[in-house]
């Protein structure tokens, strides 16, 4: 595991220990490191991404970050839907990101994303309807990141089962699962501002939130290829060749 990772699931490790807890300050340092760390594990792996893809890549983790922030504090609602608004933008870089690398929407796994988006929809209407119209826009950017990343197309050596890529060696095939650990993490948002009532079952459930969302962006994040230690030098020698010739 590289440095910058293992140092992620460390910060993660905190986040989630200061909101099971109740300890904010632990959050307030560890959380805002999250997306940076993968940003920086982005630029310095040795794997050479088209620069486009590196932009979108680190543009969304620029918006996480900014997402991050604002859900420090989870009970705000104006908070939430500024945080959902940085995260619509980083699903968006997401979809171009899997749209650049191939994947397209299929219907047999569109739909039962947009039954859910549909049903979380309903359910924001009657017990938020002052969180319906953002929380909903917010789906279906999710929805559709997550349709791209469980296209077989990704990752044609992986088994696709009920829509979802299973991870295998090949990094690309992860993207599905972490997509679903996402959806996972987004709809326990939901079900604890709308459900939980005391502070022990808020803190439990935030914390879940935070387990499941790490685990997410540790995953969609992951290159589409291994490490190779001698990319640099590689890298370097075809410059050298090219201006020789």
């Amino acid at each position: 595991m590289r440095g910058l990772r293992a140092a992620y699931l460390a910060a993660a490790a905190v986040t989630v220990f200061g909101a099971v807890t109740g300890r904010d300050r632990l959050q307030w340092v560890a959380k805002p490191l999250l997306m940076p760390l993968l940003a920086a594990d982005a630029v310095t792996s040795g794997v050479e991404l088209d620069p486009a893809e590196r932009g979108l890549l680190l543009g969304s983790l620029a918006a996480a970050t900014v997402g991050d922030v604002l859900l420090l504090n989870p009970d705000d609602d104006r908070r939430l839907i500024a945080g959902a608004s940085s995260f619509a933008v980083m699903q968006t870089g997401y979809s171009l990101l899997w749209w650049k690398r191939g994947a397209r929407p299929r219907p047999e796994i569109a739909l039962p994303r947009v039954v859910a988006w549909v049903g979380a929809a309903g359910l924001l209407r009657a017990k938020a309807p002052n969180l319906v119209l953002p929380l909903t826009a917010y789906g279906a950017t999710l929805g559709t990141a997550a349709t791209l990343a469980s296209d077989p197309a990704l990752a044609p050596d992986a088994k696709n089962i009920a829509g979802l890529n299973i991870p295998n060696g090949d990094p690309r095939s992860r993207y599905g699962a972490g997509a679903l650990l996402f959806t996972i993490s987004d709809a326990l948002i939901v079900v604890r501002r709308l459900f939980a009532r005391d502070d022990r079952t808020r803190r439990v459930t935030e914390g879940v939130i935070l387990a499941t969302y790490a685990a997410a962006q540790y995953l969609l994040t992951e290159p589409p290829q291994h490490r190779d230690p001698d990319f640099a030098g590689t890298r370097v020698t075809h410059r050298v060749r090219a201006n020789s010739t």
